[in-house]
């Protein structure tokens, strides 16, 4: 049992029945999401950290194993060790603006996109609020420069994993990062990233959540996507803009479209006239990305000139669109090649 998957409340009610003043929750709570160890709780008192080491409570989900940093820009690239054994990966990406981390909500993942590392060993398992939260947890402490400031600005759930797809848990993890007791990261500040899962659409803007919503969409038509895409076979392009404009019309956030610029499969004017008509009147922005290449997969990314080319029938349509900056170069690996290379280095 992870001290991190609850909430201050849930705390409260442990530290009761453990026999403790109440006063040691909220002191317990700010610790653990801080990134502390039993050890370093030093106004807690040792019989209290005993009475929850005996009850299986852990102070961390997770332990940082190995952190690689970009020369060219300042990226670094996690990797996190679970207490199961398992390993997760994240990254840690630099701006004018603040500090983004990129989390995973799964160990590995079911949805095995044509362009990705995270499904090439299917879905081990979800992960826990815990040790959603973990990861943030602990980059954070990772980068602190003041010790009461906060080194995270901003998330966004798009590592390993379909987070719609492990909905309960990372809809807990969005409330206790959130949470004005713990690290209090605004909504507005959160990016979670789906293949298009449709009804968990329908449910996020039911439950409140007013995060960014970013729909991975990498095709304008049913045909293309569902050579990428296996999920376009249960929820088609049409069922995803569909729900994507009740999103919008519950919560008032614009909609961000990614868009993997594959060779030969989805990067030519056709598409890109396609994707124009299929966004017009949408209240949405696109990222244009160029394909990051996975050796088991062997797609190659678009040449320069064709996503220019796409970009500018984009914006001849007035369909907001950027080239996503490529981050990181120096220290390589696609979502989950990080992953996969530490395991085969344990065996």
């Amino acid at each position: 049992m992870q001290l991190l998957d609850y909430s201050l409340k849930e705390i409260t009610d442990i530290v009761k029945e453990l026999g403790e003043p109440q006063f040691r929750a909220k002191q317990l709570f700010e610790w653990v999401t801080k990134g502390a160890h039993y050890e370093e709780m030093t106004n807690l008192p040792k019989s209290f950290i005993e009475k929850l080491k005996n009850a299986g409570y852990k102070d961390q989900a997770i332990k940082i194993e190995e952190v690689l940093e970009s020369k060219l820009d300042g990226t670094k690239k996690y990797i996190y060790s679970l207490e199961d054994g398992n390993v997760i990966e994240g990254v840690l990406m630099k701006y004018k603006y603040g500090n983004t981390i990129c989390v995973s909500t799964q160990v590995g993942c079911r949805m095995n996109c044509a362009f990705c590392a995270s499904g090439l060993d299917g879905l081990v398992r979800n992960l826990t609020p815990g040790e959603i939260l973990g990861q943030v947890v602990a980059v954070n402490r990772d980068n602190l420069v003041k010790k009461d400031e906060r080194a995270i600005t901003n998330i966004v759930l798009m590592g390993s994993g379909e987070p719609m797809d492990n909905y309960d848990n990372v809809t807990k993890f969005l409330r206790l990062v959130n949470a004005e007791e713990g690290l209090n990261i605004s909504m507005r500040n959160i990016s979670l990233s789906t293949c298009g899962v449709c009804d968990k659409i329908y449910k996020l803007a039911d439950d409140g959540f007013t995060l960014t919503l970013t729909i991975s969409l990498h095709a304008p038509d049913n045909e293309t996507r569902e050579t990428i895409m296996p999920i376009t076979k249960k929820f088609k392009v049409e069922d995803i803009m569909k729900a994507v404009k009740y999103y919008f019309d519950k919560t008032g956030r614009r909609i961000v479209f990614e868009y993997s610029m594959i060779n030969g499969k989805n990067d030519n004017v056709e598409e890109a006239q396609k994707l124009s008509r299929l966004l017009r009147g949408v209240p949405a922005h696109v990222n244009l990305i160029p394909l990051n290449y996975v050796k088991e997969r062997g797609l190659h990314s678009a040449s320069k000139d064709n996503i220019k080319t796409f970009m500018d029938v984009l914006n001849k349509n007035k369909i907001s669109c950027t080239i996503r900056r490529t981050m990181g170069a120096d220290i390589e690996g696609a979502c989950g090649q990080l992953r996969r290379k530490y395991l085969k280095m344990g065996e």
